[in-house]
C-alpha cells in the first residue's frame, strides 16, 4: 500500500494477538509484548487477546506472582489509556477469571464471539474448539471446561495445580510428536458451521501456530479466514505479529518485525 499526502493510510482501530506463551522462562518475548503494549496497543481503540497469552494459567491466585502480577499490569495501563481490551480463552489459559479481569482491567468474551470493528461485522476465537479432527483433545478439552470440574481442580493448593499442569503439558507435548499437522489444524466442516452460525464472512482465530489468511468461495460472496500467529522471540528466527483493522474496514497482517505482510 502506498500512501501519499493526500491519500494517508487510515488509522488502526483495533489490534488482534494471541498464543504468546508468555513464561519467565522467555524473556525476550516478554519484551516484545511489553514493547508491542507500549507502542501498537496504546494508539487503537481496542485490543483483543485472543487466548494462550501465557504458556499456562493455574488460576487466579497465581496473581501474586510478580511475573504475572506484571503482566497484568501492562494490560492494565493499556485499558487506563482508554483502550478497550477484551480477552477470549485458549487452550493454555482457560483459567483465567475475573480477578484477573479486574486486576487487568479487561473485558472476557466467550469463544467464539462476534464483534464489529469499524463497521465490519466478524467472528473471533481461539480455535482450538475447530480442531474436531483431534479426537482425544477434543474429549480433554470438553471435561476441563465444564465449571464443576474447574470448581475442583482451583480448589486444589496453587502449587499442586502447576504440577498437574506441568504432568499435562508433558504428555501433550509427547503426543503431540505422534500427531498429524491435518490433526491439530482446524477442520474445514467446523469452520464452516462457525461461519454458518455466526453469520459473518471473517473469522480470526489462533491456536494451530499456522499464519495465513484462507479464503473460500461461497454462493453468494467469500468467506475469509485469518489465523494468527504465534510468538517466540527468544529463538535464532523470532516468530509473532498481529492483525490489525483500520478505520475503513480494512485487515491488515504483520510480522514479528511490525512490517505488513502483503498477500
Amino acid at each position: 500500500m502506498t500512501a501519499t499526502d493526500s491519500n494517508p493510510p487510515a488509522a488502526t482501530v483495533a489490534l488482534f494477538i494471541s498464543d504468546l506463551h508468555l513464561q519467565t522462562a522467555h524473556p525476550r518475548t516478554t519484551q516484545a509484548f511489553l514493547d508491542f503494549l507500549q507502542v501498537q496497543a496504546k494508539a487503537v481503540q481496542q485490543l483483543y487477546l485472543l487466548g494462550d497469552l501465557f504458556e499456562y494459567w493455574a488460576g487466579d491466585d497465581d496473581l501474586e506472582t510478580p511475573y504475572n502480577h506484571e503482566i497484568a499490569e501492562a494490560i492494565r495501563q493499556v485499558s487506563n489509556g482508554g483502550v478497550q481490551v477484551f480477552w477470549v480463552a485458549g487452550n493454555r489459559d482457560f483459567l483465567v477469571g475475573d480477578s484477573f479481569a479486574q486486576a487487568a482491567a479487561l473485558t472476557i468474551l466467550p469463544d467464539p464471539s462476534v464483534i464489529t470493528v469499524a463497521g465490519r461485522r466478524l467472528t473471533v476465537a481461539h480455535g482450538d474448539a475447530q480442531c474436531t479432527d483431534d479426537l482425544a483433545y477434543m474429549a480433554f478439552r470438553q471435561q476441563v471446561r465444564q465449571p464443576q470440574w474447574q470448581a475442583q481442580f482451583l480448589a486444589l493448593p496453587l502449587e499442586q495445580r502447576k504440577t498437574i499442569i506441568a504432568g499435562v503439558r508433558k504428555e501433550s507435548q509427547q503426543e503431540q510428536r505422534h500427531k498429524s499437522m491435518e490433526i491439530m489444524d482446524v477442520n474445514a466442516e467446523a469452520v464452516n458451521a462457525l461461519f454458518d452460525a455466526t453469520g459473518t464472512d471473517t473469522l480470526i482465530h489462533g491456536h494451530t501456530h499456522r499464519p495465513a489468511r484462507h479464503q473460500t468461495s461461497i454462493e453468494g460472496g467469500t468467506r475469509t479466514r485469518y489465523v494468527l500467529p504465534d510468538w517466540e522471540y527468544d529463538v535464532k528466527t523470532p516468530r509473532g505479529g498481529w492483525i490489525a483493522i483500520d478505520t475503513a474496514g480494512v485487515i491488515h497482517r504483520f510480522g514479528p518485525d511490525g512490517q505488513e505482510i502483503i498477500d
